[in-house]
């Protein structure tokens, strides 16, 4: 283990646990699937990546006096297999893109994130809704190791590494 395998979550293939071939690897990260997780694995095609793990944390639209808003924050990890390597190599994307149009004004703000990301956050908003009553318009909770986690366990299963990349080339 390197110095700051702890900052980039790197874990090295498990002794003793056969490596998987890639099919049977992804078939392993495609499994992480499950009715109660809050984000979803797929794959990475769209991306040129070989598979995704997406969490759509806020997608919320609202109304405001004189105007109406949205909020919306997707968390991904992009994963790529290194098959010479036996790892599998991992960056995380974030967007959140908030946006209110009313009178006399029009704002939008847009943050993205690219490396290695620890958060846990939650966040809750009340507002009139589309149909004009008033009331939750999202509530969230967010903790990138609950989706890391998992995808890390189904890599070591296969008897796969995880490499963190925070700014090389995936």
């Amino acid at each position: 283990m390197a110095m700051f395998d702890w900052l980039t979550g790197n874990r090295s293939a498990p002794r003793g646990v056969e490596r998987q071939s890639v099919v049977a690897l992804r078939k392993q990260l495609l499994a992480v699937n499950r009715d109660s997780a809050p984000f979803v694995v797929r794959d990475g095609a769209p991306e040129g990546v070989d598979l995704v793990a997406e969490w759509k944390i806020v997608d919320a639209r609202w109304y405001e006096i004189f105007a109406k808003a949205a909020l919306n924050s997707v968390f991904k990890v992009l994963m790529r297999f290194d098959e010479a390597r036996g790892e599998v190599r991992a960056v995380d994307q974030e967007w959140t893109v908030e946006w209110r149009a009313g009178i006399p004004s029009l704002s939008l703000s847009a943050d993205a994130f690219r490396g290695q990301k620890w958060e846990m956050s939650f966040g809750t908003a009340f507002a009139f809704r589309e149909d004009l009553s008033y009331g939750k318009v999202y509530e969230y909770r967010f903790k990138t190791q609950e989706i890391k986690t998992p995808l890390r366990a189904a890599t070591a299963q296969a008897g796969w590494g995880w490499k963190g990349v925070a700014f090389a080339k995936l």
